[in-house]
């Protein structure tokens, strides 16, 4: 027997057939050369966890074409309701939850100025809400602060800092418990 590499899953057909597949193919055959760039990683990426979750998470290496499709459909759908949720907001929701992206944009894309206004985020929402933190949008500020298009280990690095800042932020200005929500 072949030894299955880690970025593959075997597929069972209703035919009874087994084919073994890896993410990328996955993910070429639902885009078909017809989707933009972003939504094209965004799906890869959304793949790859999927593929993650049944090979390491539950430990399989088999799976049905119809179990992969169904958590594939749940990832997708939980993945658009949180965008919605980081969408144009009004008033106290506006304060409630911060869009990363934004705040990087009003810094001027550099991480000195972006890391003083996190901090003047923080103090704003933990007046407004103090038992809760949220901030969303933090992959997209990650590859804008860098300027880059696909996301990389300089990314991985920048993103744990930001979240490593934030929680700094929240413990040195929190009065008392509170959570923080980074999406």
């Amino acid at each position: 027997m072949i030894l299955l590499g880690s970025d593959y899953l075997v597929f069972e057909l209703a035919s009874g057939e087994r084919v073994p597949c890896s993410a990328e193919s996955i993910v070429g055959e639902l885009i078909g050369g017809g989707s933009p760039a972003c939504d094209a990683e965004v799906l890869e990426e959304t793949v790859r966890a999927v593929f993650h979750y049944f090979r390491h998470d539950l430990a399989r290496e088999a799976v049905t074409l119809e179990e992969f499709t169904r958590t594939l459909e749940q990832a997708l759908r939980g993945l658009a309701q949180e965008m919605r949720s980081c969408g144009p907001r009004t008033g106290l929701e506006r304060a409630r939850s911060e869009d990363l992206l934004t705040l990087a944009h009003a810094a001027g894309g550099g991480e000195l100025f972006f890391f003083a206004e996190l901090r003047r985020a923080v103090q704003t929402q933990l007046r407004l809400t103090p038992a809760r933190v949220r901030f969303c949008g933090l992959r997209a500020c990650v590859k804008r602060l860098l300027g880059v298009r696909r996301w990389c280990p300089r990314c991985e690095a920048l993103r744990e800092r930001i979240v490593e800042y934030l929680r700094a932020c929240v413990r040195a200005h929190a009065s008392g418990e509170c959570l923080l929500v980074v999406e």
